[in-house]
């Protein structure tokens, strides 16, 4: 992937609280497409290998989250985390980390990590297939800027992290405003 690709076109099945469903568990299945997130919006898109792992649910979670208003300042109209997780972790995860600014889109499947290249197996670690953890700022669906870590592999035995950071994508989108502005 890199910058002036077009996003995949690609059906996320994701659940939704829906108070008329009632009882205990009052959520319905909400089919959402590449375009519903992506159309018509700046964003930065963020990519890990697992909801509840250590890294992204203490370091990149909790960083993009916090510096919402940050990304905000910058042009960016939402910031959203993907995993290859299914709709059901996804939405546990977002609540366990209380989030109130960061939108999670579950990429049960793993079909629109594949389609852009980053789905990784991480059978070393007992998860399967997973995403290789990167970020992205996308305007309109077309990706901007690009944040790799470093290494892409199947069962790579780290989990590089710093590239694809709420720190170095915001350090980006100050600089590159400062370049328009000079």
């Amino acid at each position: 992937m890199k910058a002036g690709v077009k996003l995949p076109d690609v059906t996320f099945r994701t659940r939704v609280r829906d108070e008329s469903v009632g009882g205990p568990n009052p959520f319905r299945w909400e089919d959402k497409t590449t375009a519903d997130y992506f159309a018509g919006k700046r964003v930065v898109l963020f990519s890990l290998p697992g909801a509840f792992t250590p890294t992204c649910s203490t370091y990149q979670l909790p960083g993009f989250e916090k510096g919402f208003a940050d990304f905000q300042a910058e042009g960016i109209d939402a910031i959203y985390c993907m995993s290859v997780n299914d709709s059901f972790v996804m939405n546990k995860w977002a609540e366990s980390q209380n989030l109130k600014n960061v939108d999670v889109i579950p990429d049960g499947s793993g079909e629109f990590t594949r389609r852009i290249g980053m789905l990784v197996a991480k059978d070393n670690l007992g998860f399967g297939n997973r995403s290789w953890r990167y970020a992205a700022i996308v305007d309109n669906g077309v990706v901007e800027a690009w944040f790799e870590e470093p290494g892409l592999c199947d069962n790579h035995g780290e989990d590089p992290y710093g590239v694809s950071s709420p720190e170095t994508v915001l350090e980006h989108l100050k600089t590159a405003k400062a370049e328009v502005a000079a």
